[in-house]
């Protein structure tokens, strides 16, 4: 088995979240680092585009979150082998990872400037693909979003989802997703009540 080191922010959500469940839920072994986040302008002078997560495999070292994921999601049987359903899997990934780029543009913004952005996603593109998403997951059986059981979609739909839920996110609506796309809430309860996943947040007092 390879010796595997994930290196993300301390906190519970984000892109890194994904692939410690996978990791976890496939019971794979690995270091799981986590730094506050003063200590990120030293750190991401030692990662190859200033950036996280990362994952050393051996020693060696990844960047990419969603190639992650992926890794962690076929070592832990959470990706599907079929090439249809991979590629189901995939595109949620995909759509996901755009509008996660479109929501951290408003990261590090404050004031009015803050305010102004985060309701023009409110307006337009968080309903647009809240929407989508809950339509993939309606047109593949309105459980989970690929190959009929959980996969690294559901994963990462699951740590986007929460994270706008959670209120952390100012001036987005803690009700958003119940108002333009109920299915999806459903969806993340569901997902946390997955015995490794919520023996998973017990160990964090959650």
């Amino acid at each position: 088995m390879s010796q595997l080191k994930l290196t993300y922010f301390d906190f519970h959500g984000g892109r890194g979240e994904a692939a410690r469940l996978a990791l976890h839920l496939g019971n794979i072994a690995f270091e799981d680092y986590r730094f506050a986040f003063p200590e990120f302008a030293q750190l991401r002078k030692s990662t190859p585009l200033g950036q996280v997560p990362t994952l050393h495999v051996d020693g060696v070292q990844v960047t990419q979150s969603d190639a992650i994921t992926r890794y962690a999601g076929k070592l832990a049987g959470l990706y599907p082998t079929d090439p249809f359903q991979a590629l189901l899997c995939d595109e949620v990934m995909d759509g996901l990872e755009d509008i996660n780029v479109k929501l951290g543009a408003s990261f590090g913004l404050t004031g009015d400037a803050l305010k102004e952005a985060r309701a023009a996603l409110v307006a337009s593109p968080l309903p647009q693909y809240l929407g989508w998403l809950q339509r993939q997951l309606q047109a593949h059986g309105g459980q989970y979003f690929a190959d009929q059981r959980l996969t690294i979609a559901d994963l990462k739909a699951f740590v986007f989802v929460r994270g706008l839920t959670s209120g952390r996110l100012d001036h987005i609506p803690t009700d958003l997703v119940q108002t333009v796309a109920p299915d999806l809430v459903a969806h993340v309860q569901r997902i946390a009540q997955t015995p490794a996943i919520a023996q998973y947040y017990a160990k964090f007092g959650l």
